[in-house]
């Protein structure tokens, strides 16, 4: 009797499970090198967003972040942005773009990205973003997550 119940309730948290394996939350933080006119700084963030499945083989998401330039008086950036891409393998190769905003300056960003499955829900990235300004900026990062 013991392991009928423990097959049912096995079965049934698979069951309730699947959809969240296919449609993830997910929270990461990063850290990297942003570089604009000749100057480059070391940067380090936050992330939050949702990926929806649109198939076997690809996917969309919603991202928030918060990014700082780790340099005196430098603020902190607030970014809204869409991603789109690839699922290859255990991961996801992805392009992104948004909006972002400081207290004093906005920007619109593109980029492109790659996150790799490490276990059952956590991921390694590395991503590309540039930033459109008056000085355009560049920021390369390298990021840990997870999924949930």
């Amino acid at each position: 009797m013991k392991i009928q119940v423990a097959l049912i309730a096995a079965a049934t948290a698979l069951v309730v499970a699947t959809p969240a394996a296919a449609n993830e939350a997910r929270a990461e933080a990063h850290g990297g090198i942003t570089w604009a006119a000749g100057n480059e700084e070391a940067t380090a963030g936050i992330a939050l967003g949702y990926d929806f499945d649109l198939g076997t083989s690809t996917f969309a998401g919603v991202e928030a972040s918060a990014d700082k330039v780790l340099q005196d008086g430098a603020n902190v950036l607030f970014g809204a942005s869409v991603r789109g891409g690839a699922k290859v393998g255990a991961g996801k190769l992805y392009a992104i773009g948004g909006f972002s905003f400081t207290e004093h300056d906005d920007a619109w960003h593109l980029g492109a990205g790659y996150e790799h499955k490490v276990g059952s829900n956590l991921y390694l990235k590395g991503e590309y973003r540039r930033y459109f300004d008056v000085v355009d900026v560049n920021t390369a990062v390298l990021g840990v997550g997870v999924n949930f």
